[in-house]
């Protein structure tokens, strides 16, 4: 896959509209659309977002992210799409829907076919909806597809619910309607090394600081380090027992003895085991951990 920063004349091409964080299961249908149609028309695919999300430019704070935009282009790619065009949302805010369907989408890329979430609005005041492209279809000689809600136990997929269910600890539903476990990469630095000397060495990780907070707890989670898994639980959080200061991941990982400090490791979360909370004792808290991971 290509990504591209700025607009160029690239035409003939099956589009994907939306800015995708999370690139959830809803994401995928729309983005799989787009790529369906373009192989079997014998053409190729393009995603169109921005770099930042439009919030952003709103309100002057961006949101949480679900996920970094290194995972976000992966997963993208991932679907089989063979152009990523990451678009300055600011020098596009003021164009109508007419402006940015006729002089972007047309202009550049004289789209085969434009695909959509069921909800998708765009152009200045929101003024384009799946109303306004089904419309100007007939006039644009391109083919419309507003994909209908994904749901999973009878609600829809969205990046707003799944951003709730991690603030609230409920990883494993949010995986569900993620389609894949949530995900952070981080480099291993040095902590303190209490950990070896109850038992439990640990990798320590920053969290990112663009996602969504998880709340302070223990995770079950597997780890990807040079292309194998492995099991492991992680705290994220100050650490009360050890009188931590700042948030960290902590990951333990299952039957591996190996150094790795400035290392690059990959931590899917699986479940919420607990929240964190401080012992009594070291003692208190080696008994703990070895409850923790006999509950994976």
């Amino acid at each position: 896959m290509q990504i591209l920063h700025d607009l160029s004349e690239n035409p003939n091409l099956s589009l994907a509209l939306g800015y995708f964080d999370g690139v959830h299961i809803g994401h995928q249908a729309v983005i799989k659309n787009a790529v369906n149609y373009a192989k079997q028309n014998g053409g190729k695919s393009a995603v169109i977002t921005f770099k930042d999300h439009p919030c952003c430019f709103f309100h002057g704070v961006c949101p949480k992210y679900i996920l970094t935009r290194e995972y976000r282009e992966k997963f993208i790619a991932d679907l089989g799409v063979d152009y990523l065009y990451e678009l300055d949302f600011e020098k596009l805010a003021g164009l109508s829907a007419e402006e940015y369907l006729e002089n972007i989408l047309i202009k550049h890329f004289s789209p085969k076919s434009i695909s959509t979430g069921f909800n998708h609005n765009f152009g200045h005041n929101k003024t384009g909806d799946v109303k306004f492209l089904e419309q100007e279809s007939i006039k644009y000689n391109y083919k419309y597809f507003a994909l209908p809600p994904q749901k999973y136990d009878g609600e829809v997929i969205s990046s707003t619910k799944i951003r709730k269910l991690l603030s609230d600890g409920q990883i494993d539903t949010a995986n569900k309607m993620l389609g894949r476990n949530f995900i952070i990469e981080g480099t291993v630095i040095k902590g303190r090394q209490i950990g070896r000397t109850i038992g439990f060495r640990t990798a320590n990780i920053l969290y990112p600081i663009e996602l969504i907070d998880i709340p302070f707890g223990v995770y079950s989670v597997l780890v990807n380090y040079a292309s194998q898994t492995y099991q492991g639980i992680a705290n994220f959080g100050v650490r009360p027992t050890v009188n931590g200061q700042g948030a960290l991941l902590e990951v333990h990982i299952i039957d591996f003895e190996k150094d790795i400090y400035g290392e690059v490791l990959e931590v899917k979360f699986i479940k919420m085991l607990r929240t964190e909370r401080k012992f009594d004792s070291l003692d208190s808290l080696k008994q703990q951990i070895s409850r923790d991971i006999k509950s994976i």
